[in-house]
């Protein structure tokens, strides 16, 4: 059943860009994250209603209360960047790169937790490698679009290493402790940590100043959010990082496929060929 919750995270996951980059083509990255992760909070913490874990808060030991709020703030790392780069470059440029995570998690996923890479693993992430080199170097221009030099990347690739890290402090953190309420909790960092950078950087007076139609759609990528992470982290408690991961950044898929038909954004021939090895390489993770 985690494969199938790691799927059902990457579909959320694929929405919840395209939802996003739709609301931010005015709002700022920084007031928009912030926004959406009250959406996500209020998800979460109905999901633990729910399921009824709440009562269960307070068995949580010191150890995975650290590791948990450590994944919250790299997660908030991970979006503030993600979110700033989805603003100011092309959806089928950032959304590999950020994917590339996969890569990174792998090796801390054997550094610090044991799981195994085996040849087909390792020739799994080379081909993933491989893809997102040849997705990042050989994208087509999107004409009419305003690029802001390669700053994009940088922000991009941050989030990827912060995402990275997330995965293996949250795998670490939600040991032992029910997983939608492992969510909940660290939601209430992201949350603490996104408008915390919002007050830091002046930009509160923003908050009322947000287009309605974006408003809906930060609401939106906010909701598949949240059910991408009940699905990730529930796939999380249950299989190994170094496969979890990989199938959800399968989101990449629906996110370029949004991103064809609401964006315009075309893929080449050969960053088509790295999309097929990403997923080739994904996939032989899976079977692993």
């Amino acid at each position: 059943m985690w494969v199938l919750y790691a799927f059902g995270s990457a579909l959320f996951a694929g929405l919840m860009s395209i939802f996003a980059k739709v609301g931010i083509h005015e709002t700022d990255s920084t007031v928009a994250t912030a926004v959406r992760t009250i959406v996500v909070l209020v998800f979460s913490w109905v999901m633990v209603a729910i399921v009824g874990s709440a009562d269960t808060i307070g068995g949580i030991d010191a150890r995975s209360w650290v590791f948990l709020v450590l994944s919250g703030l790299a997660t908030g790392a991970s979006w503030l960047c993600y979110f700033h780069a989805l603003q100011i470059g092309d959806v089928n440029k950032v959304v590999p790169v950020d994917k590339s995570s996969t890569i990174l998690t792998i090796i801390l996923a054997f550094i610090f937790l044991g799981e195994p890479i085996t040849p087909v693993k390792a020739v799994a992430v080379v081909l993933i490698g491989v893809g997102t080199y040849l997705m990042i170097e050989r994208k087509a221009e999107v004409p009419g679009i305003e690029h802001k030099g390669g700053s994009w990347l940088l922000f991009a690739a941050g989030s990827a290493v912060f995402a990275a890290l997330q995965a293996i402090l949250a795998k670490v953190g939600i040991s032992g402790v029910e997983s939608n309420l492992g969510t909940a909790i660290r939601t209430c960092v992201v949350l603490v940590m996104a408008w915390v950078m919002v007050f830091a950087t002046g930009k509160q007076s923003k908050v009322k100043g947000i287009d309605g139609h974006e408003l809906g759609f930060i609401c939106l990528s906010g909701l598949a959010t949240g059910a991408s992470w009940i699905c990730y982290y529930k796939a999380l408690q249950e299989g190994l990082a170094s496969v979890v991961v990989p199938i959800d950044k399968l989101s990449m898929l629906v996110t370029i496929a949004f991103s064809y038909f609401v964006f315009h954004e075309r893929l080449t021939r050969k960053s088509g060929t790295g999309l097929v090895l990403i997923v080739a390489g994904t996939l032989a993770m899976v079977l692993a």
